[in-house]
């Protein structure tokens, strides 16, 4: 605002509109426009509705200006002037930061305007509130709703139930309400005022240079809007403890390991009714002594012997959580070939399986008996003349 009182942002802004009231409007009439609106779109009438909120602002911001009969001037010829296409020099147009704002910042004395009502008189701010929003009593302003942290945490589950699915407890740690002053941050028995600093908005207005401006947090209260001269013994009025549950958290069947899961709603509970933060669950997955897993499919290594891939056989390999099936090997199969299982893998989203790959694996006896010797070395002998590693040399160079 310059030294005039003249804000930067009035040229753009009709408050006459925003109010419903022609420009010849008395003051009175605004006054009137005011309170009727101020009845319809007060955050404690609709403390969720979000469009009222910015409505209450608006008009507040506005009443700020044409209720005032020294700012409604300094307005109506700013707007005249920028009408007619510009500001002459020393107007002090363009200035900082400053004046109103959202709540009832700037020169609105809510007392005084709401005092003012059929009969005069009246006990102040809390009475008029329980007078014009049915309540009844001392009112209270509504402190801004705020939102939960999000959490993190890590989970444990075991092969088996990584691919069926599963449902785990986690023990949880964060900052909720006070259990004593349940949040308010005032001590228990007393009650709560506007915040002077910001005029109950929970925000205040900053400048960052120029003609910007930003808000801030109220430093006062943290942005509640509230304040309590007697805090909370417990929290120190931070109206914060911290907490400890317990939640069931339900784990999606193929799961990987490593994955990280979003749970929503589980985290940190909101402050002022707003909504829970959400949980990040990182999930360790345990490995199994027999399976392993690429993907959609399951993975296991079978060991064999050199006279079953030599000669060929039918072996029977295990399946995770069904009956055994039988493998055909052929004759001359390679040491470490890969046979496809179908449909005996990992469940997929769609309710079908992934496949079961076998990898055989020729297991080398540490030990022989004479008999197993004898026909070794007799097999040695008759495949004395294979040469198995002439190409090795060839292409060695």
């Amino acid at each position: 605002m310059s030294d005039d009182g003249i804000r930067s942002d009035w040229a753009t802004k009709d408050f006459y509109k925003e109010l419903g009231v022609a420009k010849s409007a008395t003051q009175d009439e605004i006054k009137k426009a005011y309170r009727k609106l101020a009845r319809a779109n007060h955050p404690d009438s609709h403390p969720d509705d979000t469009a009222k909120h910015d409505r209450f602002k608006a008009v507040a911001e506005a009443y700020d200006v044409l209720g005032d009969a020294d700012k409604r001037k300094k307005y109506d010829q700013a707007r005249e002037m920028f009408s007619r296409g510009g500001f002459p020099a020393g107007a002090g147009f363009g200035g900082g930061a400053g004046g109103f704002g959202g709540g009832f910042g700037g020169n609105v004395n809510v007392e005084d305007l709401l005092r003012d009502r059929a009969g005069g008189g009246g006990g102040g701010f809390g009475d008029l509130f329980g007078d014009l929003f049915g309540g009844g009593g001392r009112g209270r302003a509504r402190a801004r709703a705020t939102r939960g942290a999000d959490l993190e945490t890590t989970a444990t589950i075991g092969f088996t139930e990584a691919l069926e699915g599963a449902t785990v407890s986690l023990r949880v740690s964060s900052d909720g309400a006070c259990a004593t002053c349940h949040g308010t941050g005032g001590k228990p028995g007393t009650q709560p005022h506007v915040c002077p600093t910001c005029d109950g908005s929970g925000f205040v207005t900053a400048s960052v240079g120029g003609a910007f401006s930003m808000n801030e947090t109220c430093p006062t209260c943290g942005g509640r809007q509230l304040v309590y001269d007697d805090p909370c013994p417990t929290c120190h009025g931070s109206g914060l403890g911290r907490s400890t549950r317990t939640i069931q958290a339900k784990i999606p069947a193929g799961v990987k390991d490593g994955q990280r899961i979003r749970l929503r709603g589980k985290g940190a509970p909101g402050e002022n009714g707003g909504p829970a933060g959400d949980l990040y669950v990182t999930v360790k997955v345990t490995g199994h002594r027999v399976f392993g897993r690429k993907g959609e499919h399951l993975t296991v290594d079978v060991p064999v012997s050199f006279a079953e891939l030599a000669l060929g056989a039918e072996i029977k390999i295990p399946t995770l959580g069904a009956a055994p099936v039988t493998l055909k090997v052929p004759a001359g199969t390679p040491n470490g070939r890969t046979f496809r299982v179908r449909g005996k893998g990992a469940a997929k989203a769609d309710g079908s399986r992934g496949d079961l790959l076998a990898t055989v694996e020729v297991q080398v006896p540490s030990t022989l008996d004479a008999d197993a010797r004898a026909a070794l070395e007799a097999y040695a002998a008759a495949t004395a003349d294979t040469q198995l590693r002439s190409g090795l040399f060839q292409d060695a160079g």
